[in-house]
């Protein structure tokens, strides 16, 4: 069974560039994690919506084994400033209990 985390985030629209560009920068970093699967960054369509950042595992130890890890923390280094931030937000964490895809 996965293991899905959601960071929603409220970036407000002048720091939403710099927001997405720091996540295309360390883009492939935590692929390199023992029981990743994928993850998805989601842009709001509306200007208040949230960032919604999905990272999938092989199970909850394996996230919370990225969390220890070296690579967290040089992710979570230099982050944007406090007033890139709107109210709201949080982390959410899931198991996947259904799972469908587009059959080919």
């Amino acid at each position: 069974m996965q293991y899905v985390v959601a960071n929603r985030v409220p970036v407000k629209a002048e720091y939403r560039a710099e927001f997405e560009e720091r996540f295309r920068r360390r883009a492939g970093e935590v692929d390199k994690q023992p029981g990743f699967v994928r993850m998805e960054i989601l842009r709001p369509v509306n200007d208040d919506g949230l960032y919604v950042v999905l990272t999938h595992w092989v199970d909850q130890a394996a996230f919370e084994a990225w969390m220890k890890s070296a690579d967290f923390k040089t992710a979570h280094t230099n982050p944007l400033p406090k007033e890139a931030f709107g109210e709201g937000g949080g982390i959410e964490r899931h198991e996947v209990i259904i799972h469908s895809e587009e059959s080919r």
